[in-house]
């Protein structure tokens, strides 16, 4: 068994092939063109059995993963965090090279065995595309809105209510009394910001049409339940992992710290046990000085002591 690992570049590609036992067989480095695919199926036929193994299959290399998993080959998805623990214990250095990247990402495959196989793109990832493009107009729509409330608030006294519609401001700009240059420069911008919401807001709306009809394509029962439209049917469609069984009561055993799970969980078998009284501190032994005849000080002194310490003048009083 052969396992190619890929370290993928927006310009090149790098790839080394390791055999089980970890040794390197071959290397090569391509160029990103249109030729990427078939140029790394020829070089690779001598290798067989073989897996692919491309970090981060879905960023950089996902174009590259699609292109091979349309050509029948198996790919998997190795995350840049393991490859990168790969290299630094393989060798004790944190030297990153498009080489030592390849040969981490193959010996991360051929070691690992959780890791994703990747899959050809279907249905799920328009939904996910439709809901990650709604999620970026939604935003780019709310900075225009926050930066037309700035300007309105320095052309109008108290500014604009919490929400602003397009309506609500192009009346607002239309009844303002410009004086001063300064105004009639901040309602220009105003109105540039403006055209940003309402052209925004055409996006959107042709956006959630798409998103309906994409819901409606995929048949989901999601929007069935009380509350879900079309635009959350598309949010939970993203790369999970399954959650495995419980095998144990003990699993649950975090959750019984808390009195809400309680109820749920059930109450512990046996109550837990008092904790017992620990015996009181000892007093800390006072520690000896080098020299008794010193007296101690808490910060450290310039000159050094005399032979015998001076007696005080209120002892020498009390002493006649």
């Amino acid at each position: 068994m052969f396992i190619i690992g890929i370290d993928p570049h927006k310009a090149s590609h790098t790839a080394t092939v390791i055999d089980g036992n970890e040794t390197v067989i071959g290397e090569l480095r391509i160029a990103a063109t249109r030729l990427q695919r078939q140029t790394l199926i020829d070089w690779a036929a001598p290798f067989a059995p073989r897996s692919w193994a491309i970090e981060g299959a879905s960023g950089v290399g996902a174009l590259l993963a699609q292109q091979l998993v349309a050509a029948g080959e198996v790919v998997l998805d190795v995350p840049p965090a393991l490859s990168a623990r790969a290299r630094v214990l393989d060798s004790g250095r944190k030297d990153k090279t498009d080489s030592h990247d390849a040969r981490s990402t193959a010996i991360v495959a051929l070691r690992h065995p959780n890791l994703r196989r990747v899959a050809l793109e279907d249905h799920v990832a328009v939904l996910r595309m439709l809901a990650r493009r709604h999620h970026q107009l939604t935003a780019a729509r709310t900075r225009s809105v926050c930066r037309l409330h700035a300007e309105l608030s320095l052309l109008v006294e108290g500014g604009q209510g919490h929400k602003l519609a397009a309506k609500q401001a192009a009346i607002v700009l239309d009844e303002l009394t410009l004086t001063s240059p300064v105004e009639h420069e901040r309602a220009r911008i105003a109105r540039e910001l403006l055209d940003e919401v309402r052209h925004h807001d055409q996006l959107l709306e042709e956006l959630r049409r798409r998103i309906r009809d994409a819901v409606n394509t995929a048949h989901t029962t999601v929007t069935d339940i009380d509350g879900v439209g079309s635009i959350i049917a598309c949010l939970p469609n993203r790369p999970h992992r399954r959650c495995p069984p419980l095998r144990d009561r003990r699993s649950l055993r975090p959750l019984q710290r808390h009195r809400a799970d309680r109820s749920i969980v059930g109450a512990q078998d046996t109550p837990p046990a008092e904790p017992e009284r620990q015996p009181p501190a000892q007093p800390r032994a006072l520690r000896r000085r080098a020299r008794p005849d010193q007296p101690g000080h808490t910060r450290p002194r310039v000159l050094p002591y005399a032979s015998k310490p001076k007696e005080s003048r209120a002892r020498r009083r009390c002493a006649r």
